[in-house]
């Protein structure tokens, strides 16, 4: 493919993250155009269109895919609306990304992942923090680490997230519609299996640390299980495939202005520390600090990179579009993604006594 191709891009969905997470960054890039817009709320989809330079402004999705030629489809809804109106764009385009979780239950996730594999279509979930630079930087060093052994075996995984001010005021100039969406068909709840309050705090969890049991697997470079749920829901502990012991620690203090999400993944004789900003921040990326001490007298190091300005979101949407070019596979596809909510179904029956 072409390296010099500008790459045509449709979003599905102009509200408040379609808006601020997704669409104004994809309008940035250069080699990308967003060539149409598909949003059931028609005032707002010109507004839109209009501040962010789209010529052309659809109804609905399959209005969009039925008149364009896409490269890719950028299709931000809730989630519970994934399992339904997934599987009409697959075999229609030929890349698609959505947010995250991929679906409410694990039977959609595995459902959308064979839809997607079956059409040939390659469907991203939207992991942003696997784009962080600070979260690439890390992955490297982890990577090198691990194949050529200079630091011991990996010994043990911590990502700590507290509930805090995650918009980082991005939503100041959201462009808002009071305009009625209509009926949509959604995931029905019993499609999970659980009683209706345990189905409701899967759902609360899912939506909330569904990134860092993403980030979970991305630093260990392999799968793992939930081994324990604290029962007050602070604390959740694993074992990774190779029997690396690893904990999510959620909310053990809250903040109000600011955000403090952080990761250590610990080697024999060093660890990579990563500290991410608010999802929403931008211009900004995570921070990396990598410790080694080499022994036999040998000073020990702490090295601070500096990681470039920019932001998840905005690199994830250079990802995608790298993507969509052929020059890059997704950082995380549909497939994997079903073990997200695998695990967050660990979690929350074990966690639940269901």
């Amino acid at each position: 493919m072409a390296q010099n191709r500008v790459v045509r891009i449709g979003c599905v969905g102009v509200g408040g993250m379609g808006q601020i997470a997704h669409l104004r960054n994809y309008v940035a890039i250069d080699g990308c155009e967003v060539a149409a817009i598909a949003e059931l709320r028609p005032k707002l989809a010109e507004r839109a269109a209009k501040r962010y330079g789209v010529e052309k402004v659809y109804g609905s999705h399959a209005e969009m895919l039925d008149s364009e030629q896409l490269d890719g489809v950028v299709a931000i809804q809730p989630f519970d609306l994934h399992a339904k109106l997934l599987p009409e764009g697959y075999p229609r385009v030929k890349h698609l990304l959505t947010e995250k979780p991929l679906a409410v239950s694990v039977s959609g996730g595995r459902a959308l992942a064979t839809a997607a594999a079956e059409a040939g279509c390659v469907h991203m979930v939207g992991y942003h923090k696997r784009s962080d630079p600070a979260t690439e930087y890390a992955r490297q060093v982890i990577d090198t680490w691990r194949a050529d052994g200079r630091m011991g075996q990996m010994q043990y995984v911590r990502i700590t997230m507290p509930a805090g001010d995650w918009t980082g005021s991005a939503f100041s100039d959201l462009m808002k519609s009071d305009e009625p969406c209509g009926p949509l068909d959604r995931e029905p709840e019993s499609a999970t299996g659980l009683p209706a309050e345990t189905h409701k705090k899967y759902v609360a969890f899912v939506n909330y640390y569904i990134h860092q049991m993403n980030l979970l697997r991305h630093l260990l470079s392999e799968g793992y299980r939930v081994t324990y749920a604290e029962p007050s829901g602070v604390l959740l502990a694993a074992e990774s495939d190779t029997g690396i012991p690893a904990v999510i620690e959620m909310t053990p203090y809250r903040t109000t202005l600011d955000w403090h999400e952080s990761a250590l993944v610990a080697f024999e004789t060093g660890y990579v520390k990563l500290d991410l900003p608010a999802p929403l921040a931008t211009y900004r990326a995570g921070r990396v600090e990598v410790y080694t001490d080499p022994g036999g007298g040998e000073q020990p190091r702490h090295e601070w990179p500096v990681m470039p300005p920019v932001h998840a979101m905005r690199r994830q949407a250079e990802n995608f579009v790298a993507v969509c070019r052929g020059d890059m596979p997704p950082p995380c596809d549909a497939a994997e993604a079903v073990e997200d909510l695998l695990a967050a179904e660990q979690y929350i029956r074990l966690c639940t006594g269901h």
